[in-house]
């Protein structure tokens, strides 16, 4: 089979990593890829985003199935085009994706269909915005509604930092069209944690439980990041709360979604705070995680095309998925000044140093006169697996410690899971 993984970041490295696995597997294509994925599949340039040259290309070159694997394209309806000229897609359809691409539309989901979540409102104009965070006065979360990369979302400790995260959204348009709307939500409290599940719609099969570090600075400290490491499983995320989860919040989403007319299949990632309450959705993704996907899929043994096939296919309830035993974690390696500022094209050293059993995931690499170079935020995703959290976290710092380029920059405390802003 020739297979295309549309995306270029970390999540779709490991997502090819993966798939090179599949002996189902004659040729593998990323679009448009990066640096360390041109090492495992043949790139192609063209933006993840770009529906017409996509569908056109994966047309002339005879492709038998797609992975979309970037929120964007999904919201755009990639996974729809594709299915209209006759090739099967993995992931959720535009009008399924919006659980994600509009955080307005995923709150009344949650509210209607009765799934725990944060109280909040919804604003189209500042004015009221304004005066709703004056009128509340204690800490709170204001989110944009649309797509941000992960980062609009700010949790305000008080009133003027509040404000300001509406001034950016609202008429600094930090974030583009995606912050002309506002939520303005009830700040949660616990530990976090994020669920991955498969489903076609009708079956759903859980991935290990992980936790993401979101803030950029060791201790949950400076701004919201896309990720700065994750590790899985939770130790947080017991049984119970899992069955609790499933019976509460899983089962309920997918069931709703049907009724809605809007059936989803693919992968649906809950981001959950586990509240003195009870387990509450902060968030839906309608994608894998970056970097969850990373500790996730290096624990998986089933092949990964078998289960994209059974879920574009609805027979997902014929496979067994196995889960190898253990922990893994993700320490992202991140250029200096990210998530704001920062300068790219720094030569990678000791990427060949790397020991076999450490696995490194480029985020945003490039290939410049046959060196990898940085090219972008957040670089490599430096992961391992041991029998326990710790021996996992000691072992992807140890791979951590072989690479090296300017203004490289990292958390000291991914797998602390009592930590994980």
């Amino acid at each position: 089979m020739k297979v295309l993984v549309i995306g270029s970041g970390g999540r779709e490295h490991t997502i090819c990593w993966a798939l090179k696995k599949s002996a189902k597997i004659s040729a593998l294509y990323c679009a448009p890829g990066n640096g360390g994925i041109s090492k495992i599949a043949k790139c192609i340039d063209i933006s993840a985003s770009d529906i017409e040259k996509m569908t056109a290309f994966a047309k002339e070159e005879q492709i038998d199935f797609v992975v979309v694997a970037p929120e964007d394209p999904l919201a755009l309806g990639m996974v729809d085009a594709m299915e209209e000229v006759g090739i099967p897609a993995f992931g959720p359809k535009m009008s399924a994706a919006k659980l994600e691409s509009s955080k307005i539309y995923a709150k009344s989901f949650m509210e209607k269909y009765n799934i725990p979540t944060a109280s909040y409102r919804a604003f189209n104009e500042i004015e009221e915005a304004r005066a709703h965070i004056l009128e509340l006065g204690a800490t709170l979360v204001v989110k944009a509604d649309g797509l941000a990369l992960g980062k609009g979302v700010v949790v305000a400790m008080d009133i003027e930092t509040a404000l300001q995260a509406l001034d950016s959204m609202m008429i600094e348009k930090k974030f583009g069209d995606s912050g002309k709307r506002v939520i303005v939500e009830e700040y949660l409290t616990g530990p976090e944690v994020t669920v991955l599940v498969f489903t076609d719609g009708k079956t759903i099969k859980a991935m290990p439980s992980s936790q993401d570090h979101k803030r950029v600075f060791t201790g949950d400290l400076g701004p919201n990041t896309g990720g700065m490491g994750a590790f899985c499983p939770s130790p947080n995320y017991t049984e119970e709360i899992a069955r609790l989860c499933m019976e509460t919040i899983i089962e309920p989403t997918i069931t709703g979604m049907n009724s809605e007319g809007s059936p989803f299949k693919g992968v649906l990632y809950f981001g959950l705070m586990l509240t003195p309450q009870g387990p509450k959705v902060i968030e839906y993704n309608v994608r894998f995680g970056d970097p969850e996907a990373q500790p996730v899929l290096s624990m998986l043994e089933t092949d990964l095309l078998d289960i994209f096939e059974a879920v574009v296919d609805e027979r997902l309830h014929e496979l067994d998925i196995s889960w190898r035993s253990g922990f893994a974690s993700c320490v992202v390696m991140a250029s200096g000044g990210y998530p704001d500022k920062y300068e790219t094209g720094y030569v990678i050293k000791g990427l060949d140093s790397v020991p076999e059993d450490i696995t490194v995931f480029h985020a945003a690499t490039a290939i410049e006169n046959g060196d990898f170079v940085t090219n972008g935020g957040r670089i490599l995703g430096i992961t391992a697996i041991g029998e326990t959290l710790p021996l996992a976290s000691s072992r992807a710092y140890d791979g951590v410690s072989y690479i090296d380029f300017k203004d490289a920059h990292y958390r000291t405390d991914i797998g602390d899971f009592r930590n994980n802003g």
